[in-house]
């Protein structure tokens, strides 16, 4: 079995992740992306394995690792997705910079709450608020 084969297409697979991780906007194809990475990298385990002619194994067994570790990414990071969509209502990568909501509990000057779109409250009225 020719090297060069393997390797150009987990070549070709890791450039296109990268690619889609750095150039798209949607969390779920940055997800795929990483994935395609990940695949990349199973093949060349792979193929060494099998170029080494290993007695144990080890590119096998480390695919294996990878395999599990990228299906627990995978659900984390779509229950992530689903809950950010829930919240904003968008799945923008760029667009999410920060993932706080915007709501300040306490302002430097007693008041509470100007940025989130409520009335601000009298200074003296902590009390009745609680």
């Amino acid at each position: 079995m020719h090297l060069a084969y393997p390797t150009v297409v987990a070549a070709l697979l890791f450039s296109i992740g990268v690619y889609g991780v750095l150039a798209r906007r949607n969390a779920i194809l940055v997800l795929m992306s990483v994935e395609l990475m990940l695949n990349a990298v199973n093949l060349n385990l792979v193929t060494f394995d099998v170029w080494l002619r290993d007695r144990l194994h080890g590119g096998q067994v480390l695919t294996l690792f990878t395999i599990v570790i990228a299906a627990a990414e995978i659900g984390i990071g779509l229950a992530i997705v689903l809950l950010v969509y829930r919240n904003r209502r968008m799945i923008d990568v760029d667009r999410l910079r920060d993932l706080a909501e915007d709501r300040t509990d306490e302002h430097p000057h007693g008041r509470t709450g100007e940025r989130a779109g409520r009335p601000a409250r009298p200074a003296g009225d902590e009390e009745a608020a609680r």
